[in-house]
C-alpha cells in the first residue's frame, strides 16, 4: 500500500501496463500486445509527466522565477498537466489551445485554475480537427501573451524536461513491466518527447526493440511522405511538421500511418473489448501494434493509451 502523499503530483506515472489478448484474438493476429494507461495520470493523459518535468527543468536551471506566469500553447492535454503542475507549485498558468481541439479540454483546464484562451482555426480548416495552419496561429498568440506577460514559455516541443520525463519515466517503467520482454515500441507523435525519451531509455537496455514512430495517413512529414490531408481528427499530433527537435538524435527503425477513421475505430473496440476507454490516439497506436504484429507475428509490442475518451464526448468518436 502507497504511503500518504504530499501533493498530487506523487500520483504522475507509474502507470499500469495492461495486455489486449481479447482485442488480439478478435484482430487474428499472432503475438503480445500491452499497453501503458496514459489515461490513469492525474489530468488523463501522458502529458502530465511532460509538464512536470518541463516546469522542474526548468526550476533547476533557473529559468522560472517563484510566482512568474507561465504559458503554453495546447491540444488540451499539456495544458491540462500544466493547470495541475502550476497550480499546486503557485504559478499563474495561461493555456493557449485552438478553436478546433475539443470543448472539454478547455472546461477541465479552466476547472484546474488554468486562465483558457481560445484562438480561432484558420480559414478553410475544419472544425474539430486541428491543422498545422491552425498550430501556427495559437504559437503566435502564446508568443504574443508571453512577451505581454513577461512570461515563462513552457515550449514543450523544445524543453528538454519533456522527453527526460520520459527517458527516466515511461521507458524505465515498460522495461521493468516486461521484465525486459519487448520486442517492439510503438507511438504516436506529437512533440516527439514521449517516443524520444521512451526509445532512448529502452536502446540503452537492449538495443534490439524497435521503435515505430506513428503518423496519421495524410500528415507522415517525419516519415518524408506527401502531405495530403492535414484536416485529420487524431488531436494532439499530425501538424505535418518533420523538423521536431527531440527526434534529431534518436534512431526511427520504422514508420506506420493511421487514418483517422482507422484510430476513430480502433478506440471503440479498446473501449468494447478491453474497457480501455481512451482517445483518437490511442486508438492510433493501437491500429499502428496490430498492422505491426501482422508483419511480425509472434513479437511483443508495446505502446500507449495517450489520453481519455472522456476528452472526446463532444466529437464523432463516441456518436452513437
Amino acid at each position: 500500500m502507497q504511503s500518504i502523499l504530499p501533493s498530487i503530483l506523487g500520483v504522475i506515472g507509474n502507470t499500469p501496463l495492461v495486455q489486449l489478448d481479447r482485442l488480439v484474438k478478435h484482430f487474428e493476429v499472432d503475438g503480445s500486445l500491452l499497453v501503458k494507461l496514459e489515461y490513469m495520470n492525474p489530468g488523463f493523459s501522458k502529458k502530465d509527466r511532460a509538464a512536470l518535468g518541463v516546469i522542474e527543468e526548468a526550476e533547476k536551471a533557473g529559468l522560472l522565477k517563484p510566482g512568474q506566469t507561465v504559458v503554453e500553447l495546447t491540444s488540451g492535454n499539456m495544458g491540462t498537466g500544466l493547470a495541475i503542475v502550476c497550480g499546486i507549485k503557485g504559478y499563474p498558468f495561461v493555456a493557449v489551445m485552438s478553436k478546433g481541439n475539443s470543448i472539454e479540454r478547455a472546461q477541465m483546464m479552466a476547472a484546474l485554475g488554468a486562465e483558457v484562451i481560445l484562438v480561432d482555426q484558420a480559414i478553410g480548416s475544419i472544425p474539430g480537427q486541428v491543422s498545422g495552419a491552425d498550430l501556427e496561429r495559437v504559437d503566435e498568440a502564446a508568443q504574443h501573451i508571453t512577451q505581454l506577460r513577461h512570461a515563462f514559455r513552457a515550449d514543450q516541443f523544445h524543453r528538454r524536461g519533456n522527453w527526460l520525463s520520459h527517458y527516466h519515466g515511461t521507458g524505465p517503467e515498460i522495461w521493468a513491466q516486461t521484465e525486459g520482454k519487448i520486442d517492439y515500441f510503438v507511438d504516436f507523435l506529437g512533440s516527439g518527447g514521449t517516443f524520444a525519451g521512451v526509445t532512448k531509455a529502452l536502446k540503452e537496455r537492449k538495443p534490439s526493440i524497435q521503435c515505430y514512430a506513428v503518423e496519421p495517413e495524410g500528415a507522415a512529414a517525419v516519415a518524408g511522405l506527401p502531405i495530403t490531408d492535414i484536416n485529420h481528427p487524431i488531436q494532439g499530433g499530425g501538424y505535418a511538421y518533420a523538423d521536431l527537435d527531440f527526434l534529431s538524435d534518436v534512431p526511427i527503425d520504422g514508420f506506420l500511418q493511421v487514418s483517422g477513421d482507422a484510430a476513430k475505430e480502433m478506440a471503440r473496440a479498446l473501449a468494447k473489448y478491453e474497457g480501455i476507454f481512451g482517445g483518437f490516439s490511442g486508438g492510433a497506436n493501437v491500429a499502428a501494434a496490430i498492422q505491426l504484429l501482422k508483419r511480425n507475428p509472434g513479437n511483443t509490442v508495446v505502446t500507449g493509451i495517450c489520453d481519455s475518451g472522456l476528452k472526446y464526448l463532444s466529437t464523432d468518436l463516441w456518436k452513437i
